[in-house]
């Protein structure tokens, strides 16, 4: 179906579960903003960053500037992403607005090193929250997205690039040292906002290499209940005996990285030669995926 005859699922929208993800998340974000980063000119990235720049060197109405720089975004998202996805964007966006206009605080802490880690905590933590409710804040996702699928680089690379502009800018206007705590505040809330999002068990890919590999299976399987998928392969061709090989299973396991080690030194009492690789996944969808206390199916 293309995106031009999707519907809007308003029942998706207005579920409970998003609007509380949603609310949760402005109100973080819109606190993060006025009682620690705005009273000292620390930035965030993204269309966030760059109108608190605007607001902080020109005075022009931040809330004007979120609605203003955030339209072309939302209608890239519309038009390439989804329009239930551009909607429920819209909706954060203007909720965030909504709080920031009746919000009144005092800045909580003099301290830089504080509003930095904090500030980026608290902000990290709103838009995860936003995310996992199918909204945004931040219009940069949008046209990263977009980017992405149309240039060679990768989403991080054009996000890291879009973003050392504004910081660059930050330390023109203001100064090397609000810019380096803008640094600072930006990465502390991508690295949290990595764990609201994907949670603290980020799924890892075990793959392990094994003349042991029927006993590794087992293993795998019956004590520590993974399941695993397995490839056909050799193993050998080594530089000194290239020509010495053996058949053999690859096998592959999801597992968060909390169960990495343990799994790899019960692997390497089986087979101390057994080589392994570790490979970090973004998503894990569909047959039997454990995580600690909770599986699902």
């Amino acid at each position: 179906m293309n995106i031009s005859d999707e519907k809007i699922d308003w029942k998706q929208i207005f579920s409970p579960t998003p609007i509380v993800y949603n609310l949760i998340g402005v109100a973080l974000a819109a606190i993060a903003l006025e009682a620690f980063m705005l009273p000292n000119k620390f930035l965030d990235g993204g269309v966030t960053g760059i109108a608190i720049l605007i607001n902080l060197q020109f005075g022009i109405n931040l809330n004007l500037l979120l609605i203003v720089l955030n339209i072309p975004f939302l209608y890239i998202g519309y038009k390439k992403i989804g329009k239930t996805f551009a909607v429920q964007a819209t909706i954060s966006v203007f909720l965030l607005i909504g709080i920031l206009e009746v919000m009144q605080m005092e800045p909580v802490t003099n301290d830089k090193v504080l509003i930095a880690v904090f500030g980026g905590m608290l902000m990290g933590t709103g838009i995860g929250f936003i995310i996992r409710g199918g909204g945004l804040i931040d219009g940069f996702e949008v046209i990263t997205d977009f980017t992405q699928k149309n240039s060679a680089f990768s989403g991080s690379e054009i996000t890291l690039f879009l973003n050392s502009l504004i910081m660059l800018a930050a330390a023109f206007f203001f100064g090397i040292e609000p810019a380096m705590y803008s640094l600072l505040t930006y990465f502390t809330a991508i690295k949290v906002t990595d764990y609201v999002v994907e949670g603290f068990e980020e799924y890892t890919a075990l793959t392990v290499i094994s003349k042991e590999h029927e006993l590794v299976k087992e293993l795998i399987v019956k004590k520590f209940n993974k399941a695993i998928s397995v490839y056909k392969g050799e193993r050998g061709y080594l530089p000194e005996t290239f020509h010495i090989h053996h058949d053999c299973d690859i096998i592959m396991a999801v597992v968060t990285r909390l169960e990495v080690h343990r799994i790899k030194k019960a692997i390497t009492e089986i087979d101390p030669k057994a080589f392994f690789y570790v490979q970090t996944i973004k998503e894990v969808k569909g047959g039997i995926v454990k995580q600690v206390g909770k599986k699902h199916l």
